[in-house]
């Protein structure tokens, strides 16, 4: 008897612990405060909380709307003052109190600016890019932003395309890594910090797949490429922890993304169990009309609601068109429930209700250590390309500069696309850092020929000539304004605009040595003009401190440790290129007789039939992943553990990477697979793994790493993912071209 009570006793306790814990759960505080209000909420004021408009002071029109409880969340109001009297409104005189989130386009800087984010993804380095974030997050929220759209995770394979600036290039395991490291910058480690700033992946997707590199354009992508290539950088932010998400304005294969089900549902919502907010694009649910998706924007706002979209920016299409759809029944409330639902939550998790405030003093920008870290990172941003006869960097031999080039001073274009707030009397360019530093010992001959990028304009040449001929090396600062990337900005012709390339001839012709140096928001078409120059040191929009990094890389203060994120084409024609590619039955091989060397009179099968361009050949002008300098990095000893793996078994691959120069330098080593065959095909290389190691002259190290089955994995086009059997070729180099070469097999 007296065991039975015990186990009586026991079994009760039990049963209590077990309920205690499912209280527990039901009763999660920020659940249950999201509940309270949503249950006291009107449908209009639910409505409300899923717009999102644009900022326009302190105005009467938004301050009614707030005290009514209409509006959720304001873009691009920068003011604290006006922030905080906003905010008070919507704290102190709506009636439920909801603090309102502001937003804002905090893309690579607020204040200061460090390089666009192609640029960034030429370190490879994620810690550099998420301090940069940190900076970035922490100057913007001194000023009252709690909510950024970065980052940006599309991947970019077009040349053409002018938001390829504005994410990490062509590879998904490069994009992911960097876009993992950004989130983490943004949100720091707890979003109710007053410094953490929202995260806002985007766009959703396949954006970057637009034909013909123009924006907002149609994308037609399989499920295969779609999972393998588009979306596994989304996937690794959501993991990640990133707060928010935003659909993109194109199409996939006939839906527009706005009213993507598909996506928003059955893969984030669903498979991902992502349970954070969705924003809209900037009218992009509007546009679903325009589209000829929707009928008209009630139909827009039905589509996009159900497909998943939580608020709507700035389209104002969910507070006019949802109140007669729910009263009707056609849409149920709890839809916009839960929606709202989804909102009120990220305001608890930002700490809006106990912080709702910005602090008014005088917020501080431009830190001396920002500042370090913006140089740092556009140093290690940079990419050399050539340096015919090791001209960079320059010695102590070197007695007077010319200075040419529209952007060797241009403060504005030299911080690129979608700067805000940036200001260009803080930009410290290449002229002026070579005046400060080095004028006292150098005579600097500056004659920039043409007075912007796309000026065409002859009349200053013959003083840039004179320039040339009276030093003893030209540095020929070229590239594109800010204005020629970034969104709808996309060029057909990505060579150096305006008369860049006849003023580069000219100097050319002088016989001085040449550094180019291209500062731009995309790689530039430059193979007719690269035999012209001795050195080629490129540069992605640097930011505000690109000057002292340049000037520091030219004079090997600091060396080059950059490589490139996208493939490097000889010319527009050949995009989109991209080293991931497929293999077709006929892949090119050996040599390629290129336009200039076909016979005349040729047979029309004399030049065998492969997939290549007569004028272009079969390569690119510089793969991806490539970037030189001014120490060597010898790789030796390539070891893999197995010659098999299993799909419960890891395979350890390593090779001693040595300096063989004379100076310190960073060298990113780079390890690519390839699956010979599948189920379906695969691409011809795809990178698994990197790292940046930092080697003394003489100095070796031994570099591994771990393949896992899941990194052999991949999606085909009946929406499983697979590891088979078969054979793998393995590389570990310097870029995707080159490298170690071994081989390994697969197993059940």
């Amino acid at each position: 008897m007296k065991n039975s009570v015990l186990l009586w006793s026991f079994g009760m306790l039990c049963l209590l612990l077990c309920v205690s814990c499912e209280s527990g759960k039901e009763k999660d505080p920020v659940e249950e405060r999201v509940s309270r209000l949503l249950s006291q909420m009107t449908l209009e004021e639910k409505l409300g909380q899923m717009e999102q408009i644009t900022g326009g002071g302190y105005a009467d029109y938004i301050v009614n709307q707030i005290k009514g409880g209409g509006i959720g969340s304001i873009l691009n109001e920068v003011n604290p003052e006006v922030i905080n009297r906003l905010q008070k409104t919507a704290v102190e005189e709506s009636r439920l109190g909801i603090p309102i989130l502001f937003g804002r386009d905090v893309i690579h800087g607020f204040k200061t600016i460090f390089p666009v984010p192609l640029g960034q993804a030429a370190s490879w380095n994620p810690q550099l890019v998420e301090a940069g974030a940190r900076v970035s997050a922490v100057e913007a929220s001194s000023a009252g932003i709690r909510w950024t759209f970065a980052p940006m995770l599309d991947i970019g394979r077009d040349q053409r395309w002018g938001r390829i600036v504005e994410g990490f290039g062509e590879d998904p395991l490069l994009t992911s890594a960097l876009g993992c490291a950004m989130v983490k910058g943004l949100q720091g480690e707890r979003l109710n910090d007053p410094s953490s700033v929202a995260a806002c992946v985007k766009h959703f997707a396949g954006y970057g797949a637009a034909e013909g590199g123009r924006d907002y354009n149609t994308a037609v992508i399989s499920e295969e490429q779609l999972r393998n290539v588009y979306l596994p950088p989304f996937k690794a932010a959501i993991d990640a922890g990133a707060a928010t998400l935003m659909v993109s304005f194109n199409e996939i294969n006939g839906i527009p993304n706005s009213g993507n089900r598909y996506l928003l549902q059955d893969i984030l919502r669903k498979e991902w169990q992502f349970n954070g907010v969705i924003v809209s694009d900037w009218n992009s649910i509007g546009e679903m009309v325009s589209h000829g998706y929707a009928e008209s924007l009630a139909d827009a706002a039905e589509k996009a609601l159900l497909a998943g979209v939580d608020m709507d920016m700035e389209n104002h299409v969910y507070r006019q068109h949802l109140t007669s759809p729910v009263k009707s029944g056609k849409v149920k409330e709890a839809v916009i429930d839960e929606a709202v639902r989804r909102i009120l939550r990220l305001k608890i998790q930002l700490g809006l209700f106990e912080n709702p405030y910005t602090p008014t003093e005088q917020p501080v920008f431009y830190t001396k250590e920002s500042l370090d870290k913006a140089k740092k990172v556009a140093v290690e941003s940079a990419v050399l390309l050539k340096n015919e006869n090791n001209l960079l960097p320059l010695n102590n031999t070197i007695k007077s500069i010319a200075v040419i080039g529209p952007m060797a001073d241009a403060p504005h274009d030299q911080l690129g696309t979608w700067v805000f707030d940036g200001e260009k009397a803080h930009t410290v360019t290449p002229l002026a850092t070579l005046r400060e530093e080095y004028g006292s010992t150098l005579k600097i001959n500056y004659a920039p020929g043409l007075n912007f990028s796309r000026d065409k304009d002859k009349k200053q040449f013959a003083q840039a000539i004179a320039a040339a001929k009276a030093s003893d090396v030209v540095l020929f600062f070229a590239g594109e304004e800010a204005i020629l990337s970034g969104e709808a900005h996309s060029r057909a012709d990505i060579s150096l605009p305006g008369a860049q390339k006849e003023l580069l001839t000219e100097v050319a012709q002088t016989g001085k040595p040449v550094v180019l140096i291209v500062i731009a928001g995309r790689t530039t078409e430059i193979y007719e003009q690269l035999p012209l120059v001795n050195a080629y040191l490129f540069s992605f929009h640097p930011g505000t401190m690109g000057g002292p990094a340049l000037v520091d890389l030219i004079f090997g203060k600091a060396v080059p440790s950059g490589k490139l994120p996208v493939t490097y084409p000889k010319m527009v024609g050949q995009s989109p290129i991209y080293y991931n590619h497929k293999n077709t039955g006929r892949p090119p091989a050996g040599k390629i007789e290129t336009i200039d060397e076909i016979p005349l009179e040729a047979g029309q099968v004399s030049l065998g039939n492969t997939s290549h361009y007569l004028d272009a050949g079969k390569d690119p002008l510089f793969p991806f992943g490539y970037g030189l300098s001014y120490t060597t990095f010898q790789y030796d000893d390539l070891k893999l553990s197995a010659q098999e793996i299993g799909k419960n078994e890891q395979l350890l691959a390593s090779c001693t990477v040595t300096n063989t120069g004379t100076v310190e330098g960073a060298e990113i080593v780079q390890l690519y697979i390839r699956d010979w065959a599948g189920s379906v095909t695969r691409p011809v290389k795809e990178l698994k793994a990197f790292d940046k190691i930092s080697l003394k002259p003489g100095e070796s190290a031994t570099v591994s790493f771990i393949l896992t089955a899941d990194d052999l994995k991949f999606w085909n086009n009946k929406n499983q993912q697979l590891l088979e059997t078969g054979d793998f070729t393995l590389w570990i180099g310097p870029n995707s071209a080159e490298g170690l070469e071994g081989r390994f097999r697969t197993k059940n």
